[in-house]
């Protein structure tokens, strides 16, 4: 007996069919694709158009989307003016890749600028961000440095949310991976506190904030890019800032990364605190010493 042979599918049908898929793959790729023009948009609108500046003080930043994908990431950087003549300087990475983490990303950054009007300490200033994001309940979290710098004393205070380290050089040779305790990211656990670091910027050199998709890419440790990061800092420290944000940012081509990737870097002086403020701090010297020769002794 002879098999019956399945029948065909007639030209036109098919060609129908392929048509419409085709469309709908089209769709959905656009579909996509304005996703992320969006996501886009909206990150880069949300970063300065500028950085603050001040005697003795040069500031540059870069940023470099996703080399591969549709997806972005949600790195951002940012720095502004604080009362009292202060800046502040953060730069931060928000978890996940799309519309949602970009807006995040904007509430992060407006939620630090509100905080940190009101309140002085950096490791404060996180803390209470980190009440109101939790407020807000989304389910994303940011990691995040925030610096604080004084203009007048060349004091440098600063906080660190579950972020990658920051780098140092200075001109007379020293150089390294800032060392502190750092806190959990943002929006993730409630009453988290974060350490504050503080020291005088009396010698001349270069601080470089970045994000892990300047160190870290497919197969490559961060703690290699961390090394390579220091090493191109300890060569070029208290040069020109944008200039060295762009070598650091090669660092990031050479890891092959996938993240999107920012670097935000302070080049300055060396700072000789203002008299009024020298003046303030040595008063402050002695009253907490006048008040510890009151207290019970050390034992």
């Amino acid at each position: 007996m002879t098999p019956r042979r399945t029948p065909r599918v007639a030209s036109a049908d098919l060609l129908t069919t392929l048509g419409r898929l085709t469309a709908e793959a089209r769709q959905g790729v656009e579909l996509q694709q304005a996703r992320v023009e969006l996501a886009e948009a909206l990150q880069r609108e949300m970063l300065p158009a500028s950085l603050p500046v001040a005697p003795g003080l040069r500031t540059a930043a870069r940023y470099s989307p996703a080399r591969h994908g549709l997806d972005i990431g949600g790195d951002w950087y940012d720095g502004f003016q604080l009362p009292e003549g202060a800046l502040a300087f953060c730069i931060g990475d928000v978890q996940g890749h799309d519309v949602d983490a970009a807006a995040f990303m904007g509430q992060v950054r407006i939620c630090l600028r509100a905080v940190a009007a009101v309140v002085v300490d950096p490791g404060e200033v996180l803390s209470r961000a980190n009440e109101v994001l939790l407020s807000m309940d989304r389910e994303l979290f940011a990691t995040c440095s925030l610096l604080r710098f004084d203009p007048d004393t060349g004091e440098l205070e600063s906080a660190r949310a579950g972020h990658v380290p920051a780098v140092w050089a200075t001109v007379d040779g020293r150089y390294g991976v800032v060392e502190d305790d750092g806190g959990l990211p943002l929006n993730l656990l409630p009453g988290s506190g974060y350490a504050v670091t503080r020291r005088r910027l009396t010698t001349a050199g270069s601080i470089v904030l970045l994000t892990d998709g300047v160190v870290e890419g497919p197969r490559f440790p961060i703690e290699v890019g961390l090394e390579r990061v220091v090493r191109v800092v300890r060569e070029a420290a208290g040069t020109d800032p944008d200039e060295l944000a762009a070598e650091v940012m090669k660092v990031a081509d050479s890891t092959g990364h996938a993240d999107d990737a920012a670097v935000l870097v302070l080049s300055h002086d060396a700072i000789e605190p203002a008299p009024e403020a020298e003046a303030e701090t040595e008063a402050e010297t002695e009253a907490a010493g006048a008040g510890a020769a009151a207290g019970p002794e050390a034992p």
